[in-house]
Formats: structure tokens, C-alpha cells, sequence
């Protein structure tokens, strides 16, 4: 990348995706969840709750956010962040974890794209567009660090605690360190404007011209439907991991759960660096085929995902462990391209909304694979639900894409 752009601000967008990905209990999720006594099927209408609250909030944060200040919407999110994760540090049944997973939702709704916006709209301003995948792909390749480090910071204290409850407590602080943060950002990326009828008016009709083209649906449709996927059912892989994790004959002396949790952390770390070297690779792979890559990375996350049900099925754990991080490779080699192929065909001063849209999308259908998931989960086991709900969406991305090759 252009040294030019190796600036403070980068920094700063750098910094913010990093200590957004720390949240030390996504490792450890669904085990948390399942320790509490849920079961699958609980655990997809949870997070099919989460979804719905998001579709509800979505497209009005946006709006929010274009209108009134993303430094605002930012700061209103981690708020709801916070609460989230005070909830489930101190609960114990579904309903309270009903709770928190609402309260997650309002701040995911407010979150999506509002970032992302900031940084388009930076460039902009320092004419800096042509770099948006380089630029965004290594920004976003920090928060994949994140990721990382938040994954061996929490199998250490699973590892000395014995217990996935404290790592929601510890994930408040870098949620607090971001709020200081985003105050920091200067204020011509924010956005906000004293909102009038007719501006209303004007920004609505401009933004469903801008969802009107076809190039633009396209983006967004694929786009969503691979983030959806991975969303719905990565926290799935946690109880593979734990197989994984009985099979290596180290830490023998060590009390199950507490080895669990520090060679989970180990695998997620692993995983997180492999995502990070993904997206900053973004560029180059969008500059090999750039026309067809968010159709091939489709079809190929969607492979990924069948072969994983299968092996998974057949107790063979490390293959199928191997084809889940192929699945979050491709996610990470997707969004900094297809964010990008956005941002040139739409206004900047529409992008957020639009991305809201996108994310719309995603978390309609992420609730209906999340609670399809946990109901064949619980029926015939993950394996099982990993080849039927990877097979549908195979399924219906190539029959779709032959109807439009046929018109």
C-alpha cells in the first residue's frame, strides 16, 4: 500500500477494528451457551431474535447515521454493546440471554456500515479513492488481529479461570477504550447535518435510485448471502473444536475444560492470522478476475461448507476444521472487494445507507439459516446441518444465477 496513506488517521481506523474484535467470548460462544443448558434449537432462536431486532433497526440507523453524525451512531452502538455483554456476564437462562442478545442487535444495526462509511468518505476527501479495497482490505486486516489476539487473551483466562463467564466482563474495556476512540475522529468523516423535510425526501428518492441498478443489486445480494452464511453458522464449529481439542495429546495432566479452552484459543488465533493475511491480499485477488471472483467465492464457501458437514459427520474433525477456515478465508478475501466494487457505484453520501441495506439482507436470511441450523442440529447433528443448509443455498445460488444467465 501507498505510503502516503500509512497516516494517523489510518492508525486510528486500524486501532478501531482491532478493539472492536476483541470480544474474548466469541471463542467460546455456543460453549457458553450449551453450559447454560440450551439447546441448539434455544440457541437458533436466539440468535435468530438477534437478527430480527437488526432487520428492525437497520435501514433507520443508516438514515441515522447519514443524517446525525456516525460518530453518534457509533457511540450510541457500543453502548448497547456494553450493555449486551454486562447482561450476559450476569445471567444464567434463556430469557435474560434474550435480553442480551437484543440489546446486541440494536448495537450491530448501528454499527454496520457506519464505519465503513467513514473510511470511503476519508478517502474521498484526500482523493484517495482509487486505494478503497487496498486501503479498507488492510484496515480490515487489523481487525482480523483483533480477532486473534482476542482468541489467545481467552483461552488464557479460560485457562486459568475454568469458566467462559468472566471473558464477558473482560470484554467491556476495549469497548470502552474504542468509545474514547471514536470521539477522537475528525469531524468532516462524521457527516452531520441539520436534517430538513425536503433533505429527507431527497435522500430517500436518491437512494432507491442508487438500489435500482443492477450492478449494485448484484454486489450486494452475494455479498450478503455469504456473510449471512458464516454468521449463522460459525460459533457452530466450537464443539468441533473441542473434539479437535481432546485428540492432541498435550496439557494430559490438565483438567479438560481448562486445556479445551487454551487449545481453542490457540485454533481461533491460528485462524484469525490466516484471515488477516486474506484480506490485505484482497486487491490482488479482485485484480486476477475481477468479474466473476464474488460469483466463484460463492459457489466455492458453499463447497466448503458441504465437504465440512460431511467429514464432520465421519468423525474426521481435522478436515473438517481445515474446510471451516476456508470458508472464513474466503469471507475475508470478499468483503474488502465487494465493499469496494459498492463504493464505485454509489454516492459516498448514500454508502452507508446502502451498506445498511446490504446488511439488511444478510441478517434476514442469517436468522432463517441460524434457526433452521439449531432445529436440524438438534435432530440429526451439525454435521447433518452443515450439508443441509450449505447444499439449499449451493442449490438456489446456482439455479438463480442460470434463470439470470437465461434472460
Amino acid at each position: 500500500m501507498n505510503n502516503e496513506l500509512w497516516n494517523k488517521q489510518y492508525a486510528k481506523f486500524s486501532a478501531y477494528g482491532f478493539l472492536k474484535n476483541l470480544r474474548f467470548f466469541d471463542a467460546f460462544f455456543i460453549l457458553f451457551l450449551l453450559e447454560k443448558g440450551l439447546s441448539y434449537t434455544e440457541i437458533g432462536i436466539l440468535y435468530a431474535a438477534r437478527e430480527i431486532i437488526i432487520n428492525i433497526v437497520e435501514v433507520p440507523s443508516g438514515f441515522i447515521a447519514d443524517k446525525y453524525g456516525r460518530k453518534n451512531a457509533l457511540i450510541g452502538s457500543f453502548l448497547f454493546y456494553i450493555l449486551s455483554f454486562s447482561i450476559f456476564y450476569l445471567s444464567e437462562s434463556f430469557w435474560p440471554f434474550l435480553l442480551a442478545f437484543l440489546s446486541y442487535g440494536v448495537a450491530d444495526a448501528f454499527r454496520s456500515g457506519t464505519h465503513k462509511g467513514m473510511i470511503m468518505d476519508y478517502l474521498k476527501l484526500n482523493n484517495w479513492q482509487s486505494e478503497k479495497i487496498n486501503y479498507y482490505g488492510h484496515t480490515r486486516a487489523w481487525s482480523q488481529k483483533g480477532s486473534a489476539i482476542s482468541s489467545l487473551i481467552a483461552g488464557i483466562i479460560v485457562f486459568y479461570s475454568g469458566s467462559y463467564q468472566s471473558i464477558f466482563l473482560y470484554s467491556i474495556v476495549p469497548y470502552l477504550i474504542n468509545l474514547l476512540l471514536i470521539l477522537s475522529y475528525p469531524q468532516e468523516i462524521n457527516l452531520s447535518k441539520s436534517p430538513k423535510k425536503e433533505q429527507n425526501l431527497l435522500t430517500i428518492n436518491s437512494f432507491f435510485q442508487v438500489i435500482k441498478q443492477p450492478a449494485v443489486l448484484s454486489i450486494m445480494n452475494t455479498s450478503a448471502l455469504h456473510s449471512a452464511y458464516l454468521k449463522a453458522v460459525k460459533d457452530y464449529i466450537q464443539p468441533l473444536m473441542v473434539s479437535v481439542a481432546l485428540i492432541i495429546p498435550i496439557l494430559v495432566n490438565v483438567e479438560t475444560d481448562k486445556k479445551n479452552g487454551l487449545l481453542i484459543g490457540i485454533f481461533y488465533f491460528v485462524i484469525y492470522l490466516a484471515t488477516s493475511r486474506a484480506s490485505q491480499l484482497a486487491a490482488k485477488v479482485a485484480a486476477t478476475n475481477k468479474n466473476r471472483i464474488s460469483h466463484q467465492t460463492l459457489i466455492a464457501g458453499f463447497l466448503f461448507g458441504i465437504g465440512l458437514g460431511l467429514f464432520y459427520f465421519y468423525d474426521v474433525w481435522v478436515v473438517a476444521l481445515l474446510l471451516f477456515v476456508g470458508i472464513y478465508l474466503i469471507e475475508n478475501m470478499r468483503k474488502p472487494i465487494l465493499t469496494g466494487f459498492i463504493a464505485d457505484n454509489v454516492p459516498n453520501e448514500m454508502l452507508v445507507t446502502v451498506i445498511s441495506v446490504q446488511s439488511l439482507i444478510s441478517t434476514l436470511i442469517t436468522a432463517l439459516l441460524a434457526l433452521a441450523f439449531g432445529i436440524t442440529a438438534d435432530a440429526f447433528g451439525i454435521g447433518v446441518a452443515f450439508m443441509v443448509v450449505s447444499a439449499i443455498l449451493l442449490t438456489s445460488t446456482l439455479v438463480s444465477s442460470q434463470v439470470l444467465n437465461d434472460g
